[in-house]
């Protein structure tokens, strides 16, 4: 259904909820009203898991959804697959996030780390990486094969580090990470 709304006025032919699949798309659950919003669906429907559907993997807006109520939170990076069970371990009482999440936060207890602490002051430790590999004029394809993800998930990194830099194009985007390093804010690989 597009909406708990819509859910509600069709209920009568639909069958039990086993899990809500909150799509966010884009938008933030720190945005405006939508933290409100995981919380009170959490709270009406306290037998059926929430779960979010985002296309960011920022640790941060995981933690805020976990503490909403929502019983996993899947990146749109990932596979159907890796989707269908996402919600099924919440469904069976589990929580999911991604483990890209939580391994992009390692540089915080690993001190052996010190080179890709200044990335992380601007960029995840993935978009950091895409970034590295977008300076050296790198096609999408190539990237992920490189880095081990899917084109789409490679794309998804690219309009966030464009979004953060305020960058109109990829080039544009080499060039500033390019001034970055040279100004020494970035660390080199």
């Amino acid at each position: 259904m597009g909406s708990i709304d819509e859910w509600r006025v069709k209920k009568g032919s639909a069958p039990p909820l086993a899990a809500i699949l909150f799509n966010l798309g884009s938008r933030k659950v720190t945005d405006h009203g939508i933290a409100d919003e995981i919380s009170h669906i959490s709270s009406e429907f306290q037998s059926v898991p929430v779960v979010i559907l985002a296309d960011t993997e920022d640790l941060a807006q995981i933690l805020t959804a976990l503490e909403c109520g929502a019983r996993g939170y899947i990146p749109t990076s990932v596979g159907i697959d890796v989707c269908v069970e996402a919600i099924n371990l919440a469904a069976a009482g589990g929580i999911f996030v991604p483990a890209s999440s939580v391994l992009s936060m390692r540089h915080l207890i690993d001190s052996s780390s010190r080179d890709t602490q200044p990335l992380t002051g601007i960029f995840t430790l993935r978009q950091a990486e895409v970034a590295q590999a977008l300076r050296r004029g790198k096609a999408n394809k190539i990237i992920a094969y490189e880095l081990n993800l899917r084109e789409s998930t490679v794309k998804v990194h690219i309009r966030n580090i464009m979004k953060k830099l305020k960058a109109t194009n990829r080039t544009e985007v080499a060039y500033m990470v390019n001034d970055l390093l040279a100004e020494g804010t970035l660390a080199e690989e």
